[in-house]
This record gives structure tokens, sequence and C-alpha cells, in this order.
């Protein structure tokens, strides 16, 4: 077994340099060189897949399904998923203390981001793959089928590791892999159909995938049902965001497949890509439900109120709960304990700030700080690269606000970059004051630098 991946460090400045080079790179190529369009040529016909027929050739009276979204991270977590979804049958307790059996699924499908931080051969190999072995290496017959919705992060290298993985009629671990698309429909007892789509990075759908789902709609009888499986949850986005970005967060391709293309006939939708889990359900009993919990990191669920979305779904349900998320992100004051290599960043930062202005700030006491801060603005303005430098860093943290709502991002980004420019500011002050006036050093000599 290959070495146990840890969780993904996402500060480590190393790790977030790598990432947002396999980013720019897979996001031009995917706008340039779109694999669904390959697959379509290659393959030919691709059929559902028919599930209404158990192994013994009789009529299934019931199918059990696994749902798993945002795996692949750390081996622990990773596994811990894995173990559960392995087991022959589980016991459980619902909400009101009553035993409920499940057993595993007949089929597990994989909802999106089935490795992190980027796809890779060695990343799915060490941080899904192996996993998964090691809870299930071996089943016995009738096999257990696994299907793959591929995420923005299965995305980042155009989708080979995906498709060597999952395309490739092999094992997956106990799983057998029939999908030959990044998409697919699976026909299950009772007139049920379960769909996965395949948005690719920039929420679209391919022609071929389009023309590919009408066929199958017409497969369809007045009274069937759908389960869309989709990699986001663009209900939850739409609802949060489309003020500030209409245009992307609008549900089109939602929208464009159950009215243009199965008649909304969709009951359930379901998706990853928010590692927690919610569900809304109408008055009708349609459902909306977010399962991102496959073994990456924990979003909350507090923050922007989600109770009620449009078309009249209401929040049933949620983990963790609102006050145990809140609660949680008061460890976001350990962030240094958590992510020390992070404060490098910030640490350079204010070094090169430092020595792009340059400003003789040494003998201006914890009194002087009008003289202080004159130095330093006259030094800044004399120097063309240290005012670049320092707008640079300003503009940054403005640019780089995570946020969708442009007044959020110049007030709070302008304050944020302006606390890093105090900061830089406050430390230059004290360090060439400890050099200049306390160790007696010359100011711009070799030891003071």
């Amino acid at each position: 077994m290959t070495d146990r991946a840890p969780m993904v460090g996402w500060y480590d400045p190393g790790q977030l340099l790598q990432t947002a080079q396999q980013v720019v790179v897979s996001t031009i190529l995917g706008q340039q060189a779109d694999n669904r369009l390959m697959e379509a040529l290659a393959q030919g016909t691709y059929e559902p897949f028919d599930y209404v027929i158990g192994p013994d050739r009789q009529p299934r009276s019931e199918i059990w399904i696994d749902y798993v979204a945002d795996t692949g991270d750390g081996f622990n977590s990773t596994y811990a998923v894995a173990y559960a979804v392995a087991q022959p049958e589980l016991r459980l307790r619902d909400p009101q203390g009553a035993e409920v059996v499940t057993r595993r699924g007949d089929i597990l499908v994989f909802g999106g981001d089935e490795v992190y931080p980027t796809a890779s051969r060695k990343g799915y190999r060490q941080r899904l793959l192996e996993p998964y072995r090691t809870a299930l290496e071996k089943t016995d017959e009738p096999h257990p089928h696994v299907f793959a919705v591929p995420g923005n992060h299965d995305w980042y290298d155009s989708l080979v590791s995906f498709t060597r993985f999952f395309l490739s009629k092999e094992w997956f671990a106990g799983w057998q892999t029939p999908q030959e698309r990044s998409y697919f429909a699976l026909r299950l007892p009772h007139g049920w159909w379960l769909i996965g789509t395949d948005v690719q990075l920039g929420s679209d759908i391919d022609k071929p995938q389009v023309e590919y789902f009408r066929k199958v709609q017409k497969e369809m009888l007045a009274d069937h049902r759908i389960i869309l499986c989709n990699a986001e949850p663009y209900w939850i986005y739409s609802h949060t965001y489309k003020e500030y970005d209409a245009e992307v967060f609008n549900e089109s391709n939602l929208r464009f497949l159950e009215d243009e293309v199965f008649n909304h006939k969709i009951d359930v939708y379901l998706a990853g890509d928010l590692h927690h889990y919610r569900r809304h359900e109408a008055a009708d009993g349609r459902q909306k439900i977010t399962a991102g919990g496959g073994g990456a990191f924990l979003h909350p669920t507090h923050g922007p109120d989600v109770s009620e979305l449009e078309g009249g779904y209401k929040l049933k349900g949620c983990f963790p709960d609102i006050s145990t998320s809140s609660r949680l992100c008061w460890r976001n004051l350990l962030f240094l304990r958590y992510n020390f290599s992070f404060g490098l960043f910030p640490a350079l930062l204010y070094l090169l700030t430092a020595w792009a202005i340059m400003a003789d700030t040494g003998k201006a006491g914890l009194s002087e700080f009008g003289k202080a801060a004159k130095l330093t603005l006259a030094a800044t303005l004399d120097s063309p690269m240290g005012a670049f430098w320092a707008l640079l860093t300003f503009f940054g943290f403005v640019l780089f606000t995570d946020t969708h709502s442009k007044a959020y991002r110049w007030i709070m980004g302008s304050l944020h970059g302006l606390a890093h420019v105090a900061a830089a500011f406050f430390l230059t002050w004290g360090a060439n004051y400890l050099c200049v006036t306390v160790l007696g050093w010359q100011w711009e000599s070799i030891r003071q630098l």
C-alpha cells in the first residue's frame, strides 16, 4: 500500500502556488479542448444502464444506492467514509431512536471532486483508491457497480486521470466500473432514473451530452421520475449570489435540463461541492439535497440564510447543525497553530515592503508616530518601486477578497489591505528603532539591512 496521505494543507504556500498553477492551465485548456467531445466521438453509441432487472434475471423489487461526494482528501477521513460504505449492513438510529438497518449499495455514485487538491494518477491512487481498496478490496457476485460525476477538481488535468480510473471498465477496489463517459443515465426500478451530469469547469453542458439526455428522455414514460446528480448545488448558489452575479448563478443548466430536456420529471436534486449536509423539501415532496461529506474539510452551515429557497423549498435538516457550525468557527482563532507555514507569506510580504521603501524611522520613538509616518510616506513617494509595491499589496488584497459583492470587496478588501500595510509599517518602524537606537547600528549598514 502507498503512503497514507495526510489532509491537504490548503494554507500551505507551496500547495497554494501549485494548485493555482494547475487551475490556470486547466481552465485555459478546458476552454480550448473539451474532453467530453472526444469521448463522444471515440465511443459512438452510449446506452443507459438498466438496473430494473437484477442479476437473477428477475425484476428488482428494490435497489440500494450509496452516494459519496467530495472525497479523496486525507487517508483517515476518506477511509472512514469508505469503511461505512463497504459494510454489508449498518445498524443506525433515526432521530426518534428507532433502529434502521441499511445495506451496502448495489451502486456507488461518486458525486464530484473525487480527489484533492488537483487531479493526478498518483493523487487518485493514494487519496481515493487505496482507502477504498483497504475498506473493500474484493466482492462476491453480484458485484456492486460504481459511477462517478466529475467535479472541478477532477477536471484540473482535463479529466485524464478520471478517465483512467472510472471510464476504463476496470475495477475500482471491490466495485466494477461500467461507465464509458463522464456522464450517465441509470434506469432504476419503479419508474425512477438516476442522471449524472458533467458541467466541466465553466458550468457548461456540451452538445453531445444534451443529445444523449434527449435520447434517454424518449425512453421515459409519463409517470417516470428522475434523480439528478450534479457536481454543484446551484440552488444554493443561485439563492445566495444571484443579486451579485446572476449570469453565473442563475441555474440555467438545471432549468434547461428540467424544462427542455426532462420535461419537469426531476424530483430529487443531489449535489456535493459544499462539504456538509443540507436537505430542502418542497410542498409536493420534491427534494434538493447537498451532501458533500465524503471526507474533505468541513464547510459551515451557518452564514447566508437558506431556510427557504425559490420554489418553496424549505430547509428540513442540516449537518452540522447551525449552532455546532458556529461554535466550530471559533477554532479560526487558532489558525497559526494549524497553518504555521502560512505565516511565512505575510512575513515575506512585510520584508519586501520594508526593503522596497527603506524609510529612515530608526530614531523616531514611540511618541513620534507622526514623524515616522511622514518619513515612511516621503520614502514611498520618493521610490517608484516602493510606491508600486505598496499599491500592489493594497489592491491585491482587494482583488482577492472572496466575495461576489463588489461593495463588500472594496470595503472589506480595502480594510484588509490597509491592515497589512499598517502591520508592515509598525513592524518596520519597530525593527528600525531596535537596530538604530537600541543596538546603535548605522542606518543602511550591512548589519542594519
